[in-house]
Order: structure tokens, then C-alpha cells, then sequence
């Protein structure tokens, strides 16, 4: 597959860097010389140092014969008329980063002019939020098949329930350990693999046996009513709008402006101007009452830091917004519950582009490089004609649930997909497209 990335900056640096590792032809086009120099050292591809709104410099990408071009400057319009640009110049698909998310409405239309797909890394990351508000004894979560089939993220503490037991024993429980990473290495665990304190599982179950979940965490649900935000970007915006009808929400932001703009948009939540690193203040506007934290400024040692204060007052449930990468491991281990990065979102949004076969959905997991991927078994696939024990699943796969219209099943190996069936699996990026091809 030939892919052009437009990029200004870390989110095309990181996505080039990822979709190299799936053998793919990448070019990169920067305006910045000095990072394409990085990049090239880096990883195997073609950089072009130019506007990615120019015909020429797109046709120097070779646009014509592109499979997908991903326009993820931080200019949305920049984004937006290089797709239609390229989409002129015969791109075959066309994927743009947005931040005005009312341009989702639209899609049809701008698919008219050239767009064939929108991500907007804060919506999603503000709806993830939300999702891990309703299910707090999670680290990270995500639904597939229209919300029948959950994956959650779980650490075992010292005195869990599953400390100690095998990953055959939770199979009894309606679930399916998908992966575990333990000491920062990524590992399918067999039937007889024995979890310890410390480790990090991946957990596949129905949407209704949620409590199976908190039975195996060793941690209790925390019934969230009171959220304190720090940071009144998009993201907090975004989940202030999801949250604030059902729960108490106080936004805190130092950008005077910012919070004008906010108090407008909000019906219910509290505003306040000032600086979320202020303990003194955070404390008298109610942050050791809170039953939440979530800090979404723009700066990654700012929402680190505020959570663990946070964290040290008592708050039972923080999420922190993390851009560097690197981060994520060290942030989980020093005790935030949840890290959003969104070069993690949109890698996840574009996934579903770059596999052969019916990718449904998919989810880079944060602190490790592997991925779920939710596929339609397609009329003529390999993987109706033979039972999942016989499929030959590359080493590095596994799959973790189906979905067959209404009705959610664990899969053992004896359990025949049929056409129709949604099949989440969990892959390592090198064996990604192997793994497509079964489907």
C-alpha cells in the first residue's frame, strides 16, 4: 500500500514511524526540514520538504498512485484542501484531521468534495473519557459491535482476585484475557499462564458482565458525581458538554478569554479562571471533594503533575491527557489511572484504513504497540471453512470475541465464524495484514 502523510509536527512523525513497521511505501511531506531529517533517520521512507496544499508538490508524492493520503497538520483547512487537492489528482482515499467537529454532520458533503473521512482526535478523546467515567475500575476501555462486547484494561493490584490464578480460570467467568504486558513486554498468555501483581491485562467480555470485571480487579467501582477539569481546550470542552447534564462538573482554565467563551457553552458547569497548578486554589474550589480528576491542558507535565496531586488529596478516579508518548508506561506505573494521547486516537481512527479486509473498528493499545482490530468475516473468507482451532492464527494473534447479530461469544476452538460474524482480534502490528486475510 502507498501512503502519503501531510504533516507539520509529532502526529504525522509518529504515524509515519508506526506504518513503516507494517512494511508499507510511506512519503512523508513537511514544511519543516529539520524534522523530515529526523524522521528519515528514523525510519525507511521518502520525505519531501513542501506544502502538502501545493499540486506540484503532491504530484512529486506520486499522488496518483496513493492508496491513502493522511492530512494531520494542525491547520484544519490546510487538512481539509489537501484532500480535495489530492482526491483531483486521482488518491484513491483521503482521510483529514479536523478540530471543528460539527463538520462530522456533513460527511456526505465533504465526501462530495473530496474528503472521504474526518477524525477528530479531541472528540474522541473526550467520548473516551466519558467511557471510562462509567466504568472506573478500568485503566482503558473501549466497546465493539455496537457496545455488546467491551475491552478493558485492568492492572492487578496486590490481594486481586486473579493474582494467582490462570487465564483458564477467568475464561469460566464470561471473559477472555487477550493480552497481558508485564515488566513493558507484550505476551498472549496460553490456558495455564499464571497472573501476578503488576500486570497489565487486556480483558475481552459482554457488555453485561461488567461486574465480572470488578470482581477480578481488586478495585471497587467509584460512583463518579463530581468532576473537577483541568484544561478548557477541545477536549475538556468536549467532555464538559458530555458530562455535564448528569454530573456535577467544575472546568478550571488560566486563559481568561477561554473561559468567557466557555461559560457561553456550558449550561450547567462551573467556570473558573485561574491555574489548575494552584493546589491552594484547586482545594477551595472543591478538587479534594472531587470524585474525578481529569487534567487536559496543553501541558503534559502540567496534567501529570495535577493528577498525582489530585491523586494525593484523595481523589479516587484521574485521567491525564499525555502527547509524549514515552510518557504513557511511567504516568500509568506512578499511579494516574488513565492516559489519553491522541496520536494513539487518531492511529486508532486510521487502522481501519490500512488492513486488508472489513475492518469494522480498531484500537492501538496505549503502552504497548498492538492493536484490536473489530473485522466483518466477508461471504468468501478462509475463516468459515474451518473450525478457529484449525484457522492457523499467526503467533502474535489471538481472537477475543464474536459478535453474530445480537448474541456476544467467547470463542473456544471449536467455534465455527460464519458470514456476518464481527470478530474482534488482538494482533501485533507485523502480522497485521496476515491476520486480515482470514477474514
Amino acid at each position: 500500500m502507498n501512503i502519503i502523510i501531510a504533516g507539520d509536527g509529532e502526529m504525522g512523525f509518529y504515524l509515519a514511524k508506526s506504518l513503516t513497521e507494517l512494511d508499507f511505501d510511506i512519503t512523508v511531506v513537511d514544511p519543516h526540514s529539520e524534522l523530515l531529517k529526523k524522521l528519515e533517520g528514523e525510519a525507511d521512507l521518502l520525505t519531501i520538504v513542501g506544502n502538502s496544499t501545493s499540486p506540484e508538490v503532491l504530484k512529486e508524492a506520486n499522488v496518483s498512485n496513493c492508496d491513502l493520503l493522511l492530512a494531520v497538520l494542525h491547520d484544519e483547512s490546510i487538512n481539509l484542501m489537501t484532500c480535495i487537492l489530492a482526491k483531483k489528482l486521482r488518491c484513491k482515499k483521503t482521510v483529514a484531521r479536523i478540530t471543528n467537529s460539527e463538520l462530522l454532520d456533513h460527511k456526505e458533503m465533504m465526501k462530495g468534495l473530496g474528503v472521504d473521512e474526518m477524525v477528530c482526535p479531541e472528540r474522541i478523546a473526550a467520548k473516551e473519557i466519558t467511557n471510562l467515567l462509567n466504568n472506573t475500575v478500568t485503566q482503558e476501555f473501549f466497546d465493539f459491535g455496537g457496545g455488546l462486547l467491551t475491552m478493558n484494561l485492568i492492572r492487578f493490584v496486590p490481594g486481586s482476585p486473579a493474582v494467582g490464578k490462570t487465564r483458564q480460570e477467568l475464561v469460566d467467568r464470561e471473559m477472555r484475557c487477550v493480552a497481558v504486558v508485564r515488566n513493558g513486554e507484550t505476551m498472549i498468555p496460553h490456558a495455564d499462564f499464571v497472573f501476578e501483581s503488576g500486570d497489565q491485562a487486556y480483558i475481552i467480555c459482554k457488555a453485561s458482565n461488567m461486574d465480572g470485571i470488578e470482581a477480578i480487579s481488586g478495585r471497587d467501582e467509584v460512583k463518579v458525581n463530581r468532576i473537577m477539569i483541568a484544561g478548557g481546550g477541545r477536549i475538556g470542552r468536549f467532555a464538559a458538554l458530555n458530562l455535564e447534564d448528569r454530573m456535577d462538573v467544575t472546568i478550571v482554565d488560566e486563559d481568561r478569554s477561554r473561559c468567557e467563551d466557555l461559560s457561553c457553552d456550558l449550561r450547567k458547569a462551573l467556570v473558573i479562571n485561574g491555574d489548575a497548578t494552584d493546589m491552594e486554589l484547586m482545594k477551595q474550589e472543591g478538587l479534594a471533594v472531587a470524585d474525578a480528576f481529569i487534567a487536559v491542558t496543553e501541558s503534559t507535565e502540567t496534567n501529570v503533575i495535577t493528577c498525582l496531586h489530585a491523586r494525593k488529596l484523595g481523589v479516587q478516579r484521574t485521567i491525564a491527557l499525555v502527547e509524549n508518548t514515552g510518557f504513557i508506561t511511567l504516568s500509568q506505573e506512578i499511579g494516574i489511572d488513565t492516559i489519553v494521547n491522541k496520536k494513539l486516537i487518531t492511529a486508532s481512527y486510521i487502522a481501519r484504513f490500512i488492513v486488508r479486509g472489513e475492518a469494522v473498528s480498531s484500537k492501538w493499545l496505549s503502552g504497548t504497540n498492538a492493536e484490536l482490530i473489530e473485522f466483518m468475516v466477508g461471504r468468501r473468507s478462509p475463516a468459515t471453512r474451518k473450525p478457529i482451532g484449525e484457522l492457523g492464527m499467526p503467533d502474535g494473534s489471538t481472537i477475543g470475541g464474536v459478535i453474530r447479530g445480537q448474541e456476544v461469544i467467547l470463542p473456544t476452538r471449536e467455534t465455527q465464524l460464519q458470514e456476518g460474524d464481527k470478530v474482534v482480534v488482538f494482533t501485533m502490528p507485523q502480522i497485521m495484514n496476515r491476520v486480515a486475510k482470514l477474514f
